[in-house]
């Protein structure tokens, strides 16, 4: 099992000066310890991760303070900008990175996003993946035909050439025909528990790993990484209790999720005569649910348990969500907890590698 951090701070609507003091200090802290990667989003137009409007600048910025730790877009929206942009923008920061790029594809849903590009709106999934081919290509040197502004078409070429030859890909997924597509371009897999439960996501990898081999991938060189909001403390309940108010605060400013997860559920609401009190107890009630498996909030035993349960039916990496709301210190002082459980997992694949090999040896 692999660990990396994964942003979507609810603060994009905040005054504070200091706004990405938490998204650096701690992609620091995971290019010192080790972990595999930093997730950041592209997220437009709402506070419910408004900090990230655009994936590439920000990890330009965490290339200049890290060294060792992989760069990844946890999304890149392909259909709201032009795949050309895309290659260009990201082979700056594999430059700047001395190739640590990674790059997350997703289709994009909200409407009110496509005012940046409304004509992909209706046909966005395979818009998306005509761009990831389209940014495959440009990444790799090829010349790649577009229409020019008189109406003539023009073979070009990305500037600057990246570090790595070939890009790193992966597929953000929720629908069972989003982990079939990753798995017939042969891309790795970035998912949640949003809505799904665990035995949903199974049946899901396991359509991706079908997929991979029915497209001639080897099934197990597709990497499924599972968004997991993440904070480890010493005991349970008062674990439960300290996240309880700025988990609430945080799902606050995206209630539109909150209302999702209800429609799903036997919750009982009418959202046309909604009440502080009623929105107040829809909150709590989705805290709860989100405590039942999708997420990774607890002691290092509990948080064993969960990742013992999502190595079984197939996640390869934990993406821990850290910036949901918890001061600073808080936050920091988790994340020791994490590295040590991260620590644990990475002895123990070293000591099967060995066994592994001293078997065949």
């Amino acid at each position: 099992m692999e660990f990396s951090l994964l942003y979507f701070s609810g603060d994009g609507s905040t005054t504070q000066s200091d706004k990405y003091h938490l998204l650096l200090e701690t992609a620091k802290f995971a290019d010192r310890y080790d972990f595999s990667a930093v997730w950041t989003p592209e997220r437009h137009f709402h506070p419910f991760g408004g900090l990230y409007p655009n994936p590439s600048v920000i990890s330009a910025a965490l290339a200049m303070v890290t060294e060792k730790i992989q760069l990844r877009s946890g999304s890149v929206v392909v259909p709201l900008q032009h795949p050309v942009r895309v290659a260009e923008e990201w082979a700056v920061v594999d430059n700047l990175s001395n190739g640590r790029v990674s790059l997350s594809f997703a289709p994009g849903w909200h409407a009110d996003d496509f005012l940046l590009s409304p004509e992909n709106y209706s046909d966005r999934k395979e818009v998306m993946w005509q761009g990831i081919e389209t940014v495959q290509k440009l990444w790799q040197g090829e010349a790649v035909e577009f229409r020019n502004a008189t109406g003539n078409n023009v073979k070009v070429n990305t500037f600057p050439k990246p570090i790595q030859s070939k890009l790193s890909t992966w597929i953000t997924c929720q629908s069972d025909n989003t982990f079939i597509g990753a798995g017939k371009i042969g891309a790795n897999v970035l998912t949640s528990l949003l809505y799904e439960t665990t035995d949903d996501l199974a049946q899901q990898i396991s359509l991706y790993r079908d997929s991979l081999v029915k497209h001639g991938h080897d099934p197990k060189s597709g990497k499924v990484a599972l968004m997991l909001h993440t904070f480890i403390g010493e005991d349970k309940e008062q674990v439960k209790q300290k996240v309880k108010e700025p988990f609430c605060n945080y799902l606050r400013t995206h209630f539109g999720l909150v209302e999702n997860l209800a429609k799903r559920s036997d919750f009982q609401f009418n959202p046309e005569n909604f009440s502080e009190d009623d929105r107040h107890s829809l909150l709590a009630f989705a805290f709860e649910r989100y405590f039942q498996g999708r997420v990774m909030i607890g002691t290092l035993e509990t948080c064993r348990q969960t990742i013992e349960h999502q190595k079984e039916i197939g996640v390869d990496e934990i993406a821990c969500l850290i910036d949901f709301g918890l001061d600073f210190d808080s936050v920091m002082t988790s994340l020791y907890k994490l590295k040590d459980l991260k620590e644990e997992y990475q002895v123990k694949q070293s000591v099967g590698q060995y066994s592994a090999l001293s078997f065949f040896g």
